[in-house]
């Protein structure tokens, strides 16, 4: 199988004309800050109902950490969300598979779904703190190993330390 594009694109996630934005959910499932808020606020009332149905079914504890569960996109472009649970970054710990997993099973979702084109943000870069050149590293290299089937695999990234570290890495 051919490897897919990859590509770096400033902006924001919510905009991406992909079959898949994932989502860097907590794991809750319910909507936060950063690029979870800004999903669901943009998606509108059906991605929180499919959240609130995930969690009321097969997720009632929420979504651990390094997994991944699909719902629709509702109003964004895209035509679903894989949301995906990054982890915390610990100096006192490495949490770096998580992080690997957290990509691997997005694209295990998305291939289950069908999808072609996916749409990842720097996960687990906000409020987790993980650091950008690291995110970058092992984003860029779970995809490289694992994005065989995909035609593009597309970060977007908000803000231009993002973008720097992850062009650096490319």
């Amino acid at each position: 199988m051919p490897k897919p594009k990859l590509t770096l694109v400033r902006g924001d996630l919510t905009e991406q004309d992909v079959d898949v934005v994932v989502n860097a959910a907590n794991s809750s499932l319910l909507g936060g800050g950063g690029v979870d808020g800004a999903i669901h606020r943009r998606g509108g009332p059906e991605i929180v109902a499919a959240c609130r149905d995930l969690r009321a079914t097969s997720h009632v504890d929420g979504l651990p950490t390094g997994q991944a569960v699909a719902t629709t996109a509702g109003r964004l472009p895209a035509r679903w969300v894989v949301h995906t649970v990054g982890p915390v970054h610990a100096k006192s710990e490495d949490r770096s598979g998580l992080l690997v997993s957290a990509h691997r099973e997005s694209l295990r979702v998305a291939r289950e779904l069908g999808a072609r084109t996916v749409a990842f943000p720097a996960i687990s870069t906000g409020v987790y703190r993980w650091p950008l050149a690291d995110a970058a590293r092992i984003a860029l290299g779970t995809v490289r190993t694992e994005g065989e089937g995909f035609e593009e695999i597309r970060f977007v990234l908000f803000g231009d330390d993002a973008y720097r570290a992850f062009e650096a890495e490319l």
